[in-house]
């Protein structure tokens, strides 16, 4: 059987679009962990994305936002995280729903990897700063 695949679900970015919201946790740097809310927004033109994810806990939240753009395999883009003030460059590979990328600013960097299936959605962070890493999971 042949696969045919719709210009509505074509480009690296296919699957990603609209509104995924769920929860997971944040590690901190010294070592606690607390249970976070999520909600992520996608906005796909072709080989471009904005994404926007919004993380919170009582006492702890961060807003990280991206534009990203892919030539093939290769992702590459910037990012901020507005509570921080910081911002830098994304650079990464992947296709499909599935991204690794590497956030890199002056004093941070964080390996980020995206998973997408079907309406299920993991998100994984790992940093070597404060904030030591954060799993997720969305769906929508």
């Amino acid at each position: 059987m042949a696969g045919t695949s719709g210009h509505a679900e074509s480009g690296p970015f296919a699957g990603l679009e609209g509104t995924w919201s769920g929860g997971g946790s944040v590690t901190l740097d010294d070592g606690s962990s607390e249970r976070i809310r999520c909600r992520a927004t996608y906005r796909v033109s072709g080989p471009t994305m904005a994404m926007s994810l919004t993380c919170a806990s009582d006492a702890y939240k961060f807003n990280l936002a991206a534009d990203v753009q892919a030539e093939g395999s290769a992702v590459s883009g910037s990012w901020s995280e507005s509570s921080r003030n910081v911002s830098g460059s994304l650079q990464g590979r992947g296709g499909g729903g599935n991204f690794q990328v590497l956030a890199s600013a002056p004093g941070f960097n964080a390996d980020i990897s995206l998973h997408t299936s079907g309406r299920k959605q993991a998100v994984s962070i790992r940093a070597d700063s404060q904030f030591r890493g954060a799993n997720i999971a969305l769906s929508r």
